[in-house]
């Protein structure tokens, strides 16, 4: 058996060399929007592809200073997890970066939403003004938080925001429950903070504890996409365009999966034994709830309309948001929608 046992070994790093490494840095700990990535590895539909897919948590390297689309930046990861104002942010920058694209939307729809404890009496965004919001440190995250609350006629200047450590990805507590909810709104740390009510919501209902939630649609923000898939320009061009495409298209099959088994789904998660993912039941109730958002109404993966993309961008301009690290606003002219992102690759 140990002569068996080496030959594959041996077969496998054979194999190894004719794969290609492609790293995906996460925007979260593992959890059921990242769905298709998991099934589509467990699945064997990477390995089949010729692709060696890791899946990195934010948590796995605590010395990782980088969020997702920096690790991006910086040739450390070939695709980021992130919101579409990470487009926005690396095309709109002083610095010298390469101008990152969206390749493909996780969720079709609205997924996220402001969140603050029905115990706290916290029912609509203006009666924000002068509590807390934990933040996750997004370029354009607290003025668009303050926009809401403005939006519902409240005093969107007098929110109290204050930074989670590392946009919580240095937080043990906030990673090993996979929640802002539970590390700081449940222990009245905080008042409000950004989720997804499919997971941080689903949770916290499973704990006992009440959300209300602020869609920012119902509050005048036509929010973009989120999260996106980004990645660098090299990746869409020459032999690692076709990489790029092996990889969305596996992807894609592993989102239609997900998409039509949320227990499967689960059970790809819950194999990462990750320790926010140690109930099952809340990981299948989880993946339930967002199996619906995976797809378009025709079925498809991954698909961005420009139409989106360009009332995002005219709310961040018009509302003073679109501006440069010296708060200085940036023409809206000075921003093409359609370099942000590409359908191209699906």
């Amino acid at each position: 058996s140990s002569c068996a046992s080496r030959l594959t070994v041996g077969a496998r790093l054979s194999l190894k060399t004719m794969t290609t490494r492609i790293v995906v840095a996460l925007d979260w700990t593992p959890n059921t929007n990242h769905a298709g990535f998991f099934i589509a590895a467990s699945d064997g539909l990477y390995a089949a592809a010729g692709l060696d897919v890791v899946l990195k948590s934010p948590d796995a390297d605590p010395a990782e200073k980088l969020t997702p689309a920096r690790q991006v930046a910086a040739g450390k990861a070939q695709f980021a997890v992130a919101p579409s104002e990470s487009a926005v942010s690396f095309s709109t920058t002083d610095h010298e970066v390469p101008k990152l694209t969206a390749v493909a939307a996780l969720l079709q729809g609205n997924a996220s939403a402001i969140c603050t404890l029905k115990s706290s009496g916290i029912d609509r965004p203006a009666k924000l003004a002068g509590k807390r919001y934990a933040s996750y440190d997004g370029r354009f995250e607290d003025p668009i938080v303050a926009k809401i609350v403005s939006n519902d006629g409240g005093d969107g200047a007098a929110v109290l925001f204050h930074s989670l450590e590392m946009h919580a990805y240095a937080e043990g507590e906030t990673m090993g429950a996979g929640s802002v909810v539970a590390s700081y709104l449940a222990k009245d740390s905080s008042d409000s903070t950004w989720i997804f009510p499919s997971w941080e919501g689903v949770l916290a209902e499973r704990a006992g504890q009440e959300l209300n939630y602020f869609a920012l649609e119902d509050y005048g923000i036509p929010y973009g996409y989120a999260p996106v898939l980004l990645t660098h320009p090299d990746m869409l061009s020459g032999d690692l365009a076709t990489a790029t495409k092996a990889f969305l298209q596996a992807t894609a099959e592993g989102y239609k999966r997900a998409a039509a088994d949320p227990a499967a789904a689960a059970a790809a998660l819950c194999s990462t034994g990750h320790a926010s993912l140690a109930d099952r039941a809340f990981v299948e109730a989880s993946a339930a709830a967002i199996a619906g958002k995976f797809l378009t109404s025709s079925g498809s993966w991954g698909t961005m309309e420009l139409e989106r993309w360009t009332a995002f961008v005219d709310f961040l301009a018009s509302s003073g948001i679109l501006t440069d690290r010296e708060k200085k606003p940036i023409p809206r002219e000075r921003l093409d929608e359609k370099t942000l992102f590409t359908n191209d690759f699906l």
